[in-house]
């Protein structure tokens, strides 16, 4: 069995704050993407989504672990020279699609900046690959000598897209690519990246808040509380069976479709606020929010075990499938 293209490996990112105080961002995070493989990430704002990904791409030093790519470990820490060798296999799309672009820059440059930087081509054959890609993306080759404020947002998300895309990279992190997005544009955008998925054979980190979203574009999904994973297995086993309680109550939060079912429906809302990220409370992170708290709970952090026979893919932190687990085993 083949290994996997992105290999995490106990992902720890820390930020200082002063007084010898730490933000806990990602703590002890594991986690395979194989080839070919979209795995969605969620959770609550401030679960240490975003920091996760930037930290598995380079763009956030890591405080310890490490990231293993196509067999060779990452740096700990990204040099000038690492961000060269890395650029035309790793890239990322970022969350907001009106900071993330320079405005002082035309939208040909933006976009055929990597191929600058990356590649010895011509300023013509970059000119061509420019124009072809801002078609592959749904726009047209005459945006070249516009600037990103004579677009929309969905139409600067599509510039981002074809800015990462364009060196063909392995591995691409999409940071919330849709959350700054109206309804319609989000499905326009997914279903973009789903073919450039596949007419290029790429390997997804999807960051998204959207359950039903993240569902729909990913393999597998991975949920994310307090900078720590605490479920993961396959998209439509965590969305229609899933096993911790905190997703279990992100799963019934999520509103349905259809306006009677939803008015008519019962949600349990999730108590309480996500704790500080400075101070981690012993046990498990969601003790406090949860209503199947025990005593162990609030003794040890419960790690990753799996509690599905026929597959070691779905695991889960959390005691109550201790049991579930040791038969697993």
């Amino acid at each position: 069995m083949s290994k996997p293209l992105v290999e995490v490996s106990q992902l720890t990112k820390h930020f200082r704050i002063g007084r010898g105080q730490l933000v806990h961002a990602v703590d002890s995070v594991s986690v395979d993407i194989e080839e070919r493989e979209i795995v969605g990430l969620v959770g609550e704002s401030g679960s240490g989504k975003s920091t996760l990904g930037k930290a598995v791409i380079g763009l956030h030093s890591k405080t310890s672990g490490s990231v293993t790519f196509d067999g060779e470990l990452l740096p700990q820490r990204y040099t000038a020279g690492d961000f060269q060798k890395y650029a035309n296999r790793m890239q990322m799309i970022f969350q907001d699609p009106y900071s993330s672009l320079n405005p002082r820059m035309t939208v040909g440059e933006i976009v055929g900046e990597g191929l600058r930087l990356h590649t010895d081509q011509s300023s013509r054959e970059i000119r061509d690959a420019t124009a072809d890609w801002l078609v592959r993306v749904g726009l047209n080759a005459d945006h070249m000598a516009r600037y990103p404020h004579e677009f929309s947002g969905g139409q600067r998300q599509r510039i981002g897209i074809a800015r990462a895309l364009i060196l063909e990279p392995d591995f691409v992190v999409c940071d919330e690519p849709i959350s700054a997005l109206d309804v319609s544009v989000q499905a326009q955008v997914v279903n973009l990246l789903g073919e450039l998925k596949d007419s290029l054979g790429l390997t997804l980190l999807f960051i998204a808040h959207d359950l039903s979203m993240v569902r729909y574009v990913s393999d597998r999904i991975a949920v994310m509380y307090l900078g720590a994973v605490i479920e993961i297995g396959p998209a439509d086993e965590v969305f229609f069976n899933p096993k911790h309680p905190y997703t279990q109550m992100l799963i019934e939060s999520n509103p349905e479709p259809d306006p009677n079912h939803e008015r008519d429906r019962v949600s349990t809302r999730i108590q309480g606020e996500i704790p500080s990220p400075v101070n981690i409370p012993p046990g498990c992170r969601f003790a406090d929010r949860c209503p199947h708290v025990m005593q162990s709970c609030r003794m040890e952090t419960p790690k990753l075990i799996s509690v599905e026979q026929q597959s070691h893919a779905r695991q889960v932190a959390c005691y109550l499938y201790e049991e579930e687990a040791a038969e697993v085993a």
